[in-house]
């Protein structure tokens, strides 16, 4: 199976989720937030800085729980909805 390449409007949802990631883990240590998460430090970085723009379900559920963002507001930010402000602990 071939992987068709992601559009710019999926590009632009992937960055959009890892400004929503990155702002959501605040201070965290990185490698601490991604094996919260069950993913490599590298997979969180990629995917924070839009390198990966679309990571699997699974992973962004356990990123949302490691993280406390509710995986609609996660899904809201994808589609393009207002980047919104996350309590950071």
């Amino acid at each position: 199976m071939v992987r068709q390449p992601l559009t710019p409007e999926q590009i632009e949802a992937g960055r959009r989720l890892g400004a929503l990631l990155r702002h959501a883990r605040g201070e965290r240590d990185l490698t601490e937030v991604a094996h919260a998460a069950g993913i490599s430090p590298e997979t969180l970085r990629k995917i924070e800085t839009g390198r990966l723009p679309s990571p699997g379900f699974g992973t962004i559920v356990s990123l949302g729980e490691a993280l406390d963002v509710p995986v609609e507001e996660l899904a809201a930010t994808w589609r393009g909805g207002h980047l919104p402000l996350v309590a950071v602990s």
